[in-house]
């Protein structure tokens, strides 16, 4: 990365990382905002290795936040299947051909939540137990994490079928995504070569707009009750699908 930044990829990369902080306070499906604004800064893999840091930081703000909440029997669940989905997205990120990918998982994330909605609908306290689901969704969400940085679709639809309430499922997506991301790092300093010592300069310079966007984020988590959250989340992943297709 040159060492030189214009003012417009200052302006795009504070915006994101503001995002990251409001994303990581509890108001999940906005990530793909923040991935697209990297994108557009910095170019689609090479914005990769400047959000994974930032992720991380702002995981560990949320986990000493919500910490209390965090349910770890989903975390054991998903997680060796997040971490598959890491390798295969390691393996294939370099070839893979991005428009297939992006039009491959806005499909399937628009078919996940009409499902989600129609669960919502159908006022069902039920919950999928089958191994299948969590593998399915913890393996799409490794390998999108990886590929770029957006996992939250799949983990949203994972713990909000889950039915856990607001607070809970905040506080476990925050320990999952810490673990998820230090696993990531190792990949893209040894593998892909993202992550570099200006990249961190400029991550460290970013570092106000995740402050800023989590004290905000929280703020905005506690006037939103629990039905609302989970329509909240169900309509901003679907947008977050769109830009997906689009960005």
């Amino acid at each position: 990365m040159q060492p030189g930044l214009t003012p417009t990829q200052w302006l795009l990369g504070f915006a994101a990382a503001f995002v990251i902080g409001i994303s990581k306070a509890g108001i999940k499906g906005v990530a793909v905002i923040n991935v697209t604004f990297m994108a557009l800064a910095f170019g689609a893999k090479e914005s990769t290795g400047l959000v994974v840091p930032l992720l991380v930081l702002a995981d560990i703000f949320a986990v000493i936040y919500y910490n209390r909440h965090t349910q770890w029997h989903y975390v054991f669940k998903v997680l060796p299947w997040m971490v598959l989905g890491i390798v295969l997205g390691t393996l294939a990120g370099k070839d893979l051909p991005e428009q297939l990918f992006k039009i491959g998982m806005a499909i399937i994330i628009f078919v996940t939540v009409g499902m989600m909605y129609w669960w919502d609908r159908k006022k069902s306290k039920t919950v999928p137990t089958h191994w299948g689901f969590a593998s399915t969704i913890g393996t799409l969400a490794g390998f999108t994490t990886m590929v770029g940085n957006l996992a939250d679709a799949f983990a949203n639809i994972y713990f909000l079928a889950m039915r856990l309430p607001k607070n809970h499922f905040i506080g476990t997506a925050a320990w999952l995504f810490l673990i998820v991301n230090i696993i990531k790092l190792p990949f893209h300093i040894f593998v892909w070569e993202t992550i570099t010592v200006n990249t961190l300069v400029v991550d460290l310079k970013l570092l106000p707009g995740i402050f800023l966007g989590f004290f905000v984020g929280i703020k905005i988590v506690k006037q939103i009750n629990e039905a609302f959250f989970r329509k909240m989340i169900l309509v901003l992943t679907a947008l977050g699908a769109l830009l997906i297709l689009f960005r």
